[in-house]
């Protein structure tokens, strides 16, 4: 969920320009997050980005604030704020994502969708801690985010899209049943 009011942009300027240089390059979405990626990872910020209050995160969910909305729509960086036990729901994007860890660990649990569209499959899961930096691009983005540790997580998010004015990056959320797939 997003929290407050958007404001145009939060962000260090040396990372909204590299972000800025790596779109406008206008590769696909795999290339433009790769790109992105390695910006993030060269200008990561520290959790001291959000103010005090931001960083403790909310009790009733895990929050959304948003950073930077770049003016032609390009792209949003949004910072997640979890607290112990807040997760995601299973869901995909309507666009390329890259994210940064800033504190804490994020679990990811990785998802395809079986060949009738009747059930996920459980594909992989990732660590992801303090400093680490990744992407992915639809399709085959589906996941679900949580914060399993014992302390507050923070990441930074870079979208391929203003979120401000689709209200979140979300394209589908899925409830489906999960299947391991079969040793072979």
């Amino acid at each position: 969920m997003i929290a407050g009011s958007p404001a145009r942009t939060r962000c260090p300027g040396a990372l909204v320009s590299a972000i800025r240089a790596a779109t406008a390059q206008h590769r696909d979405w795999p290339g433009t997050a790769r790109l992105v990626a390695g910006e993030l990872r060269r200008h990561l910020p520290g959790p001291d980005i959000l103010t005090e209050a931001e960083r403790a995160g909310d009790p009733d969910g895990y929050q959304c604030h948003v950073l930077h909305a770049e003016p032609d729509g390009s792209f949003s960086v949004t910072a997640m704020v979890w607290r112990p036990g807040q997760i995601t729901p299973v869901h995909d994007h309507v666009t390329w994502c890259v994210f940064g860890v800033l504190q804490g660990i994020e679990y990811e649990e990785l998802y395809a969708l079986s060949a009738d569209g009747q059930f996920l499959v459980d594909v992989g899961r990732n660590e992801n801690v303090t400093g680490e930096v990744s992407g992915f691009a639809p399709p085959g983005d589906i996941h679900r985010v949580r914060n399993a540790g014992y302390g507050v997580a923070i990441s930074m998010h870079v979208y391929g899209a203003d979120i401000t004015r689709l209200g979140s990056s979300v394209r589908r959320v899925y409830d489906l049943p999960t299947a391991v797939p079969a040793a072979g």
